[in-house]
C-alpha cells in the first residue's frame, strides 16, 4: 500500500515500568462491571433507542447482573434526561444497581447533570474532558495547564453540587483520549482532580483510563495503566477502571492484559457496540473468564434470549462468527472436527467426566443456553460420517453401524454439494428414511411363514418382485436367512449377506425397532435399515431396503 509514511505513532510508552503484570498466566477474579450500552453504545447506534427500548434494555442489564449501568448524558437532549428521571420517578433502579451518568466540565452541563439525578439512591457521575496532544493542539488549542485547569473546574464544581444533593454520590475522572495523552500529564492531571475529590476508603473515586482511540499494541496499554496505578495519588482509594475501544481489534486483549497490570473495573458493552468499530465486548470478556473457571458474577446463560433483545431494540446485528455469541461459533462442518466432537461428548458420558474437555469447544453450548444438535454439528458438503451419524443418533434415536454412517455420509455430503446448501437435521432425517429405510419399490416380502424342527427352518416367503407376485418355498438355517434365500431364487442375484444389527428406537417394550442389514454383491456394500414394532419384520424389512438398493432404487 502507498503512503504508509504519513502515519506516525502516536502513543507514549510509559517510563519506569517493571511490566510484573506479564508474570500473571490469567486473570483471578472478576472486575467491576459498569454497561454503558445506554450512553456510549446507544449514541452509535444509527437510530437511537427510545425511551421505551432503553427502558427494557436497563431491565436486561439488571437481569444480567450488571451493578453498575450507565445510562446517558442527561444534559445532552431531553430524551436522555427524560430516560434518567424515569428511572428515578417509577423506582425502576434495583437498590443493588448504581446508575452513572456522563458530564462535560462545563457548569450548566453539571448542573443538569445534577438536576438529572435528584433523588437517585446511588449515582456515579463522570466527570470528563480531552486530555491527548492531538485533542489539546488541534482542537482546544490549549496548553497543558489550560486543559488541567478545565479538569479541575469541573471537580469543584461536582463537590459543590454533591453537597446539597441527597443519596449517595460518586465520583469518576476521565482523561478522555488517555492513550494519545502523554503518562506524566495523564498522571498530573489525575492527581489533580484528586486532589479536589479527597476519596477515602468509603467513598472511593474512579479513575478511568479509556482507550478513545486505539492507537497501540495491547502490552503498551497495559503499560500505562501499571504507570497510572504507581503515580496516581491515594491509590488504595483509587478504582482503576478501563474503557477500550476496538478501532486495532485489540479490546478484549487490552482489557485482560491491562487488568493483569492493576485494573480493577471494565467499561464496555454487550456484543461491543460502540463508535467506529465498537467498545470491549463484556460478554467476550466475561465468558473467557468463566471458560478458565472463574465465576465473572454476570448471567449469560441464555445468550439467544440477551441476542433477541439486544439486535430488537438496537437494529444492530450480532455477527455469526462473534466470540460465544454468534450463530455458528459452536458449528463444526468439518467432518474431522465432527468426528472429534461427537466422540468427546461421548466420552464425557461414558466415564463421567464433570470437567469440560471437548475437543474444538472451548466452553459448554448448554452453560450460554445453546442446544447440542441444532447449534453444534451441522451439515453441509464439507461434514464428515461422525457428525452426521451423531445427529441421527441424538436426535432421532438411529445409531448406524460404523461402516453404514460412512456410505450415509458420503451420501448426504453429496446431496447437500449439489443443492449448495446446508442440509438441517430433520432434512437428514427425511434422505435417510428415504433412501434407506423400508425400501420395496422394486421388491417385496408381502407374507412369509416358518417352520422350526429344531436343526434347520422352513420357509414358505411371498415375494412380489418387478410387479409380480410369486411365492417360494426355501430352507434356511434362521428366518432371514430363508427370506434371503427366497430373494436370491426369485432375483437370482448372488450377494452375500454380511452384517445384521438391531436395537430398539426407545427404551420401553412398545418401541419400535431399527434393523441394519448389509450385503455384498461383487465386492460392493448395500445398506438397508427397517424399522417396526415387530423386531423379525424389521430385520426383513432392512435386508428387503438393502436389495433395493442394489437392484437400483436409491440414487
Amino acid at each position: 500500500m502507498k503512503n504508509n509514511n504519513k502515519y506516525v505513532k502516536q502513543y507514549f510508552e510509559p517510563q519506569g515500568v517493571t511490566m510484573d503484570w506479564t508474570k500473571k498466566s490469567a486473570i483471578e477474579q472478576p472486575p467491576v462491571w459498569c454497561s454503558v450500552d445506554l450512553r456510549d453504545g446507544n449514541q452509535a447506534l444509527i437510530i437511537p433507542m427510545s425511551l421505551e427500548e432503553k427502558l427494557e434494555f436497563f431491565k436486561l442489564l439488571c437481569k444480567v447482573g450488571f451493578k453498575e449501568i450507565e445510562i446517558g448524558f442527561p444534559a445532552a437532549s431531553e430524551t436522555e434526561y427524560d430516560f434518567c428521571r424515569t428511572l428515578i420517578e417509577n423506582d425502576l433502579i434495583p437498590d443493588n444497581v448504581t446508575i452513572q451518568v456522563l458530564t462535560q466540565s462545563r457548569e450548566h452541563i453539571i448542573a443538569k447533570t445534577f438536576e438529572a439525578i435528584k433523588g437517585a439512591k446511588k449515582a456515579i457521575v463522570h466527570l470528563y474532558n480531552s486530555t491527548s496532544v492531538a485533542q489539546r493542539e488541534q482542537v482546544f488549542k490549549r496548553e497543558k495547564q489550560e486543559i488541567i485547569d478545565i479538569a479541575v473546574f469541573g471537580a469543584k464544581l461536582c463537590k459543590e453540587y454533591r453537597e446539597k444533593a441527597e443519596g449517595q454520590i460518586f465520583f469518576e475522572y476521565s482523561p478522555e483520549s488517555f492513550t494519545g495523552t502523554e503518562p506524566e500529564f495523564a498522571a498530573e492531571i489525575c492527581n489533580a482532580v484528586l486532589d479536589i475529590w479527597q476519596p477515602t476508603a468509603d467513598d472511593k473515586t474512579i479513575i478511568n483510563l479509556p482507550v478513545t482511540v486505539s492507537h497501540s499494541m495491547p502490552h503498551v496499554y497495559a503499560n500505562q495503566v501499571e504507570y497510572m496505578c504507581k503515580n496516581l495519588k491515594n491509590r488504595e482509594n483509587v478504582i482503576i477502571s478501563l474503557h477500550p475501544h476496538n478501532d486495532r481489534g485489540c479490546a478484549v486483549a487490552d482489557s485482560e492484559m491491562g487488568l493483569l497490570a492493576g485494573g480493577d473495573r471494565i467499561e464496555g458493552t454487550l456484543f461491543g457496540n460502540g463508535e467506529r468499530t465498537g467498545n470491549v465486548d463484556i460478554i467476550t470478556l466475561a465468558l473467557n473468564m468463566y471458560s478458565q473457571g472463574i465465576d465473572p458474577q454476570l448471567d449469560f446463560s441464555d445468550l439467544p434470549m440477551i441476542t433477541e433483545v439486544y439486535e430488537r431494540v438496537t437494529r444492530m446485528k450480532v455477527g455469526e462468527r462473534q466470540p460465544y455469541s454468534g450463530s455458528l461459533v459452536f458449528a463444526a462442518f468439518s467432518g474431522s472436527h465432527q468426528d472429534a466432537i461427537a466422540k468427546g461428548m461421548k466420552y464425557r458420558v461414558e466415564k463421567g467426566v464433570n470437567t469440560w474437555t471437548v475437543p474444538y469447544l472451548p466452553l459448554d453450548p448448554a452453560d450460554v443456553g445453546r442446544v447440542y444438535e441444532a447449534d453444534v454439528i451441522r451439515i453441509n458438503s464439507q461434514s464428515g460420517k461422525g457428525g452426521i451419524g451423531y445427529i441421527l443418533e441424538t436426535q432421532f434415536k438411529l445409531v448406524l453401524p460404523k461402516k453404514m454412517r460412512e456410505v450415509f455420509g458420503y451420501h448426504v455430503k453429496s446431496i447437500s454439494d449439489h443443492a449448495h446448501k446446508e442440509l438441517l437435521p430433520d432434512e437428514v432425517h427425511d434422505i435417510f428414511l428415504r433412501d434407506f429405510v423400508n425400501l420395496n419399490e422394486k421388491l417385496d416380502i408381502i407374507g412369509a411363514t416358518y417352520e422350526d424342527d429344531g436343526e434347520k427352518v422352513t420357509g414358505v416367503v411371498e415375494i412380489v418382485y418387478l410387479g409380480e407376485k410369486q411365492k417360494v418355498t426355501v430352507v434356511g438355517n434362521g428366518r432371514l436367512d430363508c427370506v434371503s434365500t427366497a430373494i436370491k431364487q426369485v432375483t437370482g442375484r448372488e450377494y452375500v449377506l454380511e452384517s445384521y444389527v438391531e436395537h430398539a428406537l426407545e427404551e420401553k417394550s412398545s418401541s419400535k425397532a431399527a434393523s441394519y442389514v448389509c450385503i455384498v454383491e461383487d465386492g460392493k456394500a448395500h445398506w438397508g435399515t427397517g424399522i417396526h414394532s415387530d423386531i423379525m419384520i424389521s430385520s426383513v424389512k432392512a435386508l428387503v431396503s438393502a436389495v433395493n438398493r442394489m437392484l437400483g432404487e436409491a440414487v
